[in-house]
């Protein structure tokens, strides 16, 4: 996959390395004479352990063919065949502006979706060129009981994606329900491209605006093969009972003024997000603004697989701030994270994955244990005997692009004492103690144009050597079900 061309003395983790700067075929810019590249998604899933990766990570099964795997966690089996399918014809809607439907179910639908839809836009047009249709996809209004239901918009043709582009300042794909309660719901978007470069009005590209969901209540959201930029937000996903799956997939950034609240994704308060195989880029940034993220991601659990990060900027500026927001309230596995940054026009915050503990996402009842410091816990001695314990973040196989040696990768922040009164801010933080934290983050094997792993707060661990019964936090699927297990999930 890579030519090396050129290397460079480099310390790492206090051990001579060389580090060493690859020129693959596919480039997307430079910066400093250091490539950043930027990966096609792939068609088909790939195995997660690459060549040099820690050969004791399990990644489980393959998570997906091409249409129809899903992950274990997500129950599936309660939902039910969509009501009503929909075809799209490309020229037709080309000259309407907007949706020509087609199919049995087309004459009958007048926009409200009662027990589910499909929606199948053509991907190609009669000469057998890529269809772009010149508007967004219209959401259907739901209605009816929605337990059970599916929202499916797709292309036509697996592998193949039906684009749309438009610069239409509202441009967005916006599911929306509010107060879902204890129902079931699933969406599904494949093979899709939305190019909404003038959407500055719109909350995110893609919103999946379900809201009001309550245990055991879920709302599931998959989406595959697909590209997204534009909104505020390219995704935006607001706090519920919500597991959001993303593969093989390009996020390729948003168009929000506001840009140091604004994200390449943003999402709050979630159960889970879990991402294979997928590019995150092209946070809009200003030169006097260190703005936002590439992934803003406050989910309980996070799995990251095989993904690439990266600042390069959308405008003329990279993003000065970390390139993964995260929360250290939850659980985090990540393996083959590559984190790629171009050099901004304000000096940059020195972590590039900053797990953060000052604001609370999500309700209480999300997490297992208290986010605050109590009297109830102090950790042990040895905080690697007792993973199961904890708030727990593991990263295998991090590589980092720089155009400048990264002081460290990972800031593991402290917890507080207390919420700020009728506020989701945490304060205290600084005057907690090592002793009185309930998080811990472990790094194997993290390398690149970096000097260490971690910063020098927290319980954190860079290549430790686990004690027996700790082998688990490497398997993927063991790890999920610990942390999901913990809230009855």
């Amino acid at each position: 996959m890579f030519n090396i061309d050129r290397c460079k003395p480099l310390v790492v983790f206090a051990l001579p390395l060389l580090a060493c700067v690859a020129s693959p075929t596919n480039l997307s810019g430079a910066v400093d004479g250091r490539v950043v590249r930027m990966v096609q998604p792939r068609l088909e899933a790939e195995p997660v352990l690459g060549p040099d990766a820690d050969t004791a990570v399990t990644a489980g099964p393959q998570a997906a063919t091409l249409n129809s795997d899903y992950p274990f966690y997500m129950p599936m089996q309660q939902l039910r065949r969509p009501a009503m399918v929909l075809t799209v014809k490309c020229e037709a809607s080309q000259a309407a502006g907007k949706e020509v439907y087609g199919g049995r179910d087309g004459a009958a639908y007048y926009g409200r979706a009662e027990g589910g839809i499909e929606i199948v836009y053509d991907a190609q047009d009669r000469a057998g060129r890529p269809c772009v249709y010149p508007f967004a996809p219209a959401m259907p209004q739901t209605a009816g009981n929605l337990d059970g239901t599916q929202y499916i918009i797709r292309s036509s043709i697996p592998g193949q994606r039906a684009v749309f582009r438009t610069s239409d300042q509202w441009a967005t794909i916006n599911l929306r329900m509010f107060e879902l309660g204890r129902q079931r719901v699933h969406f599904e978007m494949r093979d899709i491209e939305i190019d909404f470069p003038g959407a500055v009005q719109a909350r995110g590209a893609l919103h999946l605006e379900v809201v009001g969901s309550v245990a055991p209540g879920l709302f599931t959201a998959v989406v595959r093969r697909s590209k997204i930029f534009g909104g505020k937000n390219g995704i935006f996903v607001p706090g519920g009972q919500t597991m959001l799956y993303i593969e093989d997939s390009d996020i390729a950034g948003n168009v929000g003024g506001n840009v140091d609240q604004e994200h390449s994704t943003y999402i709050n308060g979630t159960l889970v997000s879990h991402f294979r195989n997928s590019v995150w880029r092209g946070q809009l940034a200003w030169k006097n603004i260190a703005s936002g993220h590439q992934l803003k991601d406050k989910a309980y659990l996070r799995i990251y697989e095989d993904l690439i990060v990266s600042n390069q900027p959308s405008g003329e500026t990279a993003s000065a701030m970390p390139l993964v927001d995260i929360s250290a309230f939850g659980f985090t596995w990540s393996n083959n994270l590559q984190l790629r940054r171009f050099e901004p026009a304000q000096a940059p915050r020195d972590s590039l994955v900053d797990l953060r503990t000052e604001i609370l996402y999500g309700q209480p009842d999300l997490y297992p244990w208290d986010v605050m410091v109590n009297r109830g816990w102090q950790m042990p001695a040895d905080p690697l005997t007792a993973l199961d314990q904890v708030y727990l973040s593991v990263f295998m196989n991090t590589q980092v692009e720089s155009f400048r040696d990264e002081p460290y990768v990972f800031a593991l922040r402290p917890q507080g004492t207390n919420l700020v009164a009728g506020s989701n801010t945490v304060e205290g933080n600084e005057r907690t103690t090592r002793a009185q934290q309930r998080l811990v983050s472990i790094a194997f094997n993290t390398s690149g144009h970096v000097r260490q792993a971690y910063s020098r707060e927290g319980w954190t661990y860079s290549n430790p050597q686990l004690p027996p019964g700790a082998m688990w936090i490497k398997d993927r699927d063991a790890f999920i079900r610990h942390a999901l297990g913990l809230i009855g999930r």
